[in-house]
């Protein structure tokens, strides 16, 4: 076995989400962008994406899922089964 692999490692562990130290990998392109553009507007920025996905993450959400309950609520309770306009 590759040194690179620990023999612990499962093929189960590739759905896990990439993390740069603690931050989500989703926070990536806002801490780039900070790290690429230094001003205030962008450290703000990042910081607040970092501080979204981390209340995602705490309250048990992923990106994905969190989008869909979102849009479900935005929807509303009642759903047609045949568009407005016919």
């Amino acid at each position: 076995m590759s040194k690179l692999v620990p023999p612990d490692a499962h093929w189960r562990d590739s759905a896990r989400t990439a993390r740069f130290f603690m931050v989500d990998s989703r926070a990536a392109f806002p801490l780039l962008l900070f790290i690429l553009h230094w001003r205030l507007w962008t450290f703000c920025l990042a910081a607040f994406c970092i501080t979204i996905f981390a209340a995602l993450e705490r309250y048990g959400f992923t990106v994905p899922v969190f989008k869909r309950a979102l849009i479900s609520w935005l929807g509303g309770p009642r759903k047609m089964s045949a568009p407005w306009w016919k």
